[in-house]
């Protein structure tokens, strides 16, 4: 799957199951196909690569055992991928012992998509990017932006790192990797601008836009401001369903006063900050757990099923919503 973007020709790319379409817009997008019923699965793991350490290894267990009974399509990883600082290049051994090595389980074999994280950016970004990296292992994509249509649903990915001032102003002793980036200011209103238009122009019955970088968070982090004031105005606008980011490193579920989109946070993949919340208005936060973990989502015509699970597959929180009837349950 080249990278190159043609004005006119389009071509398509078949690997595990989707379908690479290469068009003029910025967004790369993925035809991924749902189940013959049209139903759709998936996971989420995010903040996790660090070569089986902070039970990484444990919770890629539990994901393949309740990949097998869900029988998922694909997996989405919201970030952070590769710590502390990202790969130093694609022959960097990172990717195998943090991800190739750990996710071995057969039902997790199928198409990872997968955003970049802040710590992603500390190291060579190109070489995440790469398709190397998909010749080695064929279920590894990672791009900064691009769509990914199940028909039942669709999936923008958003590269929220380049948002965030303090990596420009205040960068502390990191050095990040702004190749593709700069200038920033027309990279962010390109993006912002191919989001809108694409969020505007789907048909799906379910929009889903999947980011790095929290929205609403009661974890460490916090809120980020600069997606509240540039990317919620776009999501509330343009009926998006659900915000999946990682950053925080915990699992998390708040919903909006708003608007009916909810803000979810799978980022317990190995590494987890207990003790490290600062509780939300209660109307609003449904879920917090300051351990390590991850999530499915289940998908149909008319209902949407969340669940997360601890690192021994406990499910500790489900939500629900039919049609626009939306339930909370603990």
């Amino acid at each position: 799957m080249s990278g190159l973007m043609l004005p006119v020709l389009m071509l398509s790319t078949v690997l595990l199951g989707f379908t690479a379409v290469l068009s003029a817009a910025e967004f790369q997008r993925f035809e991924h196909a749902a189940k013959a019923d049209g139903s759709l699965s998936f996971l989420v793991i995010g903040d996790w690569g660090r070569r089986g350490a902070y039970n990484q290894t444990e919770v890629a267990l539990q994901m393949g055992i309740m990949g097998e009974k869900l029988d998922i399509d694909f997996i989405i990883s919201t970030g952070d991928n590769f710590y502390e600082g990202g790969l130093n290049g694609v022959d960097d051994p990172a990717f195998y012992e943090s991800f190739t090595r750990i996710y071995t389980a057969p039902s997790l074999q199928k198409q990872w998509y997968s955003v970049l994280g802040n710590h992603d950016y500390r190291g060579d970004v190109e070489a995440q990017l790469s398709p190397v990296l998909r010749e080695m292992d064929s279920k590894w994509l990672c791009l900064r932006s691009f769509i990914v249509n199940t028909e039942i649903a669709e999936f923008f990915f958003i590269d929220t790192t380049p948002f965030v001032n303090k990596y420009f102003l205040e960068p502390e002793d990191h050095v990040y990797d702004w190749s593709g980036i700069l200038p920033r200011k027309s990279y962010l209103s390109n993006l912002l601008k191919d989001l809108e238009l694409a969020l505007k122009e789907s048909s799906a019955k379910w929009k889903i836009v999947v980011g790095h970088h929290t929205i609403k968070s009661a974890g460490q982090h916090g809120n980020t401001a600069e997606l509240n004031l540039q990317l919620l105005p776009i999501l509330q606008a343009n009926n998006v369903d659900l915000y999946i980011n990682g950053h925080d490193h915990c699992l998390e579920h708040i919903s909006s006063s708003e608007s009916p989109l909810q803000f979810l946070t799978s980022g317990g993949g190995s590494k987890a900050w207990r003790g490290d919340v600062s509780w939300w208005d209660s109307k609003e936060m449904k879920f917090y757990y300051d351990g390590q973990g991850f999530m499915s989502v289940q998908i149909t015509q008319t209902e949407v099923d969340v669940v997360f699970y601890d690192v021994s597959g406990e499910v500790k929180h489900k939500w629900s919503r039919t049609e626009q009837i939306s339930s909370a349950v603990l």
